[in-house]
């Protein structure tokens, strides 16, 4: 699987919308924005460059809960060994079962309220329980885990992604960019982000030029 084909189907689902639907004209600018940002998202998590195979389900959710326990703990240390709770919580979560899994990580912070690593669990687990939207709650948690450690970007890098998810580039900026200053120049994950954000700058860059092709 390449990016030709994912960038076709943007380029029909605008074409679709835009003529066969008769989308009024002027928000097409919007329409072609949001595509774009549909496709930062994935630039940003996915691997476009794998071979492409239609999966269950379940398969799906389970893969995709394995790469987010990845991704969070790639922001801690080998030696910062996660609580027991959020071992067990994880199993949840790697299989996309993240009702249980916050329920665990839930019980990690009961136990230790300055556990920095379960607030970041819980705030993924609920976002992702809520297939993608922001709750107070996952709010809470993500500020929470900012708050105990804000050396760790791991709160502002996942906030950062479920606002971009969510159509908010300029709020996802702000967040990865705190993120990157207020991080430990050996911090591991540092120069992982930034690679990010650069290529979020750039497709932000380019959505602009699509609203305001006359700069």
């Amino acid at each position: 699987m390449s990016w030709l084909p994912i960038i076709v189907l943007a380029l029909a689902t605008f074409g679709l919308a835009a003529f066969a639907l008769k989308l009024p004209r002027n928000t097409w600018t919007l329409l072609g924005a949001a595509l774009l940002f549909g496709l930062a998202g994935y630039g940003l998590q996915g691997s476009p460059g794998q071979a492409g195979a239609p999966k269950p389900a379940a398969q799906v959710q389970a893969d995709g809960g394995e790469l987010l326990v990845s991704a969070r703990r790639a922001f801690f240390g080998e030696g910062m060994l996660p609580s027991r709770w959020i071992m067990t919580g994880d199993g949840y979560a790697r299989r996309g079962e993240f009702e249980p899994a916050a329920g665990l990580y839930s019980n990690a912070i009961s136990e230790n309220p300055g556990d920095t690593e379960a607030w970041l669990a819980l705030g993924i687990a609920l976002t992702e329980h809520a297939e993608g939207n922001l709750t107070p709650a996952a709010i809470h948690a993500f500020e929470r885990a900012a708050e105990l450690q804000p050396e760790n970007g791991g709160a502002r890098y996942f906030l950062g992604l479920s606002w971009l998810r969510a159509g908010e580039p300029v709020r996802t900026r702000e967040l990865w960019t705190q993120a990157i200053e207020a991080a430990p120049e050996s911090a591991e994950w540092r120069a992982d982000l930034e690679l990010r954000l650069e290529r979020l700058d750039m497709l932000m860059e380019m959505a602009s030029r699509q609203v305001n092709p006359a700069e």
